[in-house]
This record gives C-alpha cells, structure tokens and sequence, in this order.
C-alpha cells in the first residue's frame, strides 16, 4: 500500500477500576460454585504481571449471574461512551472538527451493536452524515493491528481523504462465571477494558508514517483463541499451547512480513507488540531474539490496565510514541484464527 501519516493517537478507559487483589478476591466470591476450580487456578492473578485494570461494570454486577441480552445491553452502553470519548480526543489531536473525517473503521468483538457503533454515536459525535463506515468483527486481539491497517489503506487510496479508526472492547462483561473451563478464571485474571482511536491522512506531518502491513494466518488453529456463542453469551477460548506456538512460530512468520517490505529484523528499532500476558510477552522476547525485558512499555501496559483484547497495542504505541518513535518499528499482535497482524512504522 502507499504510505499515510499516522496524524493522532487518544485513549480512555471506564472509571471503574480494581485492584489485582481485589479481583482476586472478587473472583474468588464469584466462582463460588466453583471453588475448586478457582483455587486450583487463582495464583495466576498474582503472577499475572497486572495491578490494576478497569472495568465498565460495577465490582459487585460481576458476583451475580447475566444472560446475553443484559450483557450486551451494557455493552452498548459503555462502547458509545467509550468510542466517544476516544474518538473525540483524538480527532482534537489532530487539529480536525468531527466535519473533517470521511471514514471511520471501527473495530469491536466483545458485543453485538447493530446499528454498528459508529451510525450509533456518529450524530452524538458530529460526524458528517455522509461519512463511510467500515465496521469490523472478529478480529479479537489482532484487531488493534490489522483495524490500524485497515483505516490507513483506505486513507493511502484516497490521498485527500482523512479517516477516523476505533477500537472499543469490554472484555469483562464477557466472562464466565458458571463455566468448569480453566480459561475462564484465566479470563478473569487477565481481561480489562479500553478503547483507543486513531486519525490516519497523508502528508509529511504527523506521529509516525504508515510504510505497510501485513498478516499470517496459521491453518487448523481456530481453537487456539477466540469466542464461543453461548446461551449466557461469550466464553472465552484461551489454549494452553499459546507462549509454546508463539516460541515456534513467530519469527518465521515475522522475517516472512519483514521480507515483504524489503526489510530484515535487524533494520527493526522497536517491536511493538499486543501484550496478551506475562508468558506471551515472554514468548515474543524469546522468539524474536530480543533481550529479557527488551518489551518492558508492554509489560507496563499490562501491569496498569490488565489485556483489553484490540486496544492493548495502542496504548504501548502511545507510550513509544511518548517515549520517542525509532527510525522503524514494527507492531504486532495475536488474534482469532490463529493470526498474527503487523503493521510497519516509520518515524516522521
């Protein structure tokens, strides 16, 4: 694809936010029925690398039992919020009036919102009502990535043309409480909530230039990560194979992207990468040749707000672009299907 400026990054988050240990003890209550379960699992909560993580419900709604329809109601709830307060943060950012965007690519997986979440807060927001909307389901994790690409291919063919990207995730409200599936007290130790948008355009000025993108998807791993649709709602397919494949796979599937822009690993400044838990990270360190803590803005950014699925890699792209962007850098993440998504990154 042409090259498109990466014009403004914003975050948010709900104002709920718990401890790590007061969500153990919190799970603790709220797998009751499953004590066993819970305390065979429950000292992933303390090696989780985690201390705080926010949430879109109120502590006590996670100790009572909901179906599908109460759970996505407050997941529309809390995603316009959330899509709203991000979007507009960064679309001040980049010097812009909502009058100025001509596409919004919106990425969500963790609830249903037909109308999608942008024709919702579209008006709300001031959106023009011409405005083309792309939303975008299933991505999962991947989606902070291949939805960042998404959004700058659309603005690289069309160079007049400034496009708005969303991703808005409320991973807490889909976790299981009743289920006898280890992945769900993993879930509950690792899942929090956000929402990151971005302002893509073309031109010199800008955070960061988008050179290229790229994806892998592996064949016959559709039960590595994902969602089962369920009568209560999502549950969460997490296998325990994740960190060993991420060893295995990764750099081949990376060298293979690197290949395609004409680059090696070692003209990379800086992975930026979705931390989708301790081990993960750890994986990625090992797989990629990088020196123990070398992902340390990915580790920060699981200690202060837990794996908020698609959101997660833009807030550690915040924190590089704070810290100061290298000449490349190259953003990945893991997703449904099994994939892995990058997206190459130049500095302005």
């Amino acid at each position: 694809m042409h090259s498109c400026s990466l014009l403004s990054l914003a975050t948010a988050v709900p104002p709920n936010r718990i401890a790590q240990s007061d969500a153990k003890e919190l799970g603790r209550r709220a797998f009751g029925g499953k004590a066993a379960l819970f305390e065979r699992l429950s000292s992933v909560f303390d090696n989780a690398g985690i201390d705080q993580r926010h949430l879109v419900a109120a502590p006590d709604w996670y100790e009572h039992s909901h179906g599908w329809a109460e759970r996505n109601a407050i997941y529309l709830q809390a995603a316009e919020q959330l899509f709203v307060e991000a979007a507009s943060a960064a679309i001040a950012k980049a010097g812009l009036t909502p009058k100025d965007i001509d596409g919004v690519v919106c990425v969500s997986t963790t609830g249903i919102a037909t109308p999608s979440l942008d024709a919702r807060v579209g008006p709300r927001l001031g959106l023009r009502p011409d405005v083309r909307r792309v939303p975008l389901f299933g991505l999962g994790c991947a989606g902070g990535v291949s939805g960042l690409a998404t959004a700058a291919r659309l603005a690289s063919a069309d160079p007049d043309s400034r496009w708005l990207f969303v991703t808005v995730e409320t991973c807490s409200i889909s976790i299981r409480l009743d289920s006898d599936d280890p992945a769900a007290v993993v879930a509950t130790a690792l899942f929090g909530d956000g929402a990151a948008a971005a302002v893509l355009g073309n031109g010199n000025s800008g955070l960061a230039t988008i050179a290229g993108s790229a994806e892998k998807l592996w064949p016959e791993t559709q039960r590595i990560m994902g969602w089962d649709i369920e009568d209560p709602g999502l549950a969460v397919v997490f296998d325990r194979a994740i960190p060993p494949f991420i060893e295995r796979e990764l750099a081949p599937a990376i060298d293979a992207m690197l290949r395609e822009f004409g680059l090696e690993r070692g003209d990379v400044g800086r992975f930026c990468c979705h931390p989708g838990g301790v081990k993960v990270i750890d994986a990625i360190e090992t797989a990629l040749e990088l020196p123990q803590g070398e992902l340390d803005l990915e580790r920060e950014v699981l200690r202060d707000f837990g794996n908020m699925s698609a959101p997660t890699v833009m807030f550690v792209l915040e924190r590089l672009i704070e810290r100061g962007l290298p000449q490349r850098a190259l953003m990945t993440a893991f997703g449904p299907g099994f994939t892995c998504a990058g997206l190459l990154l130049e500095a302005p």
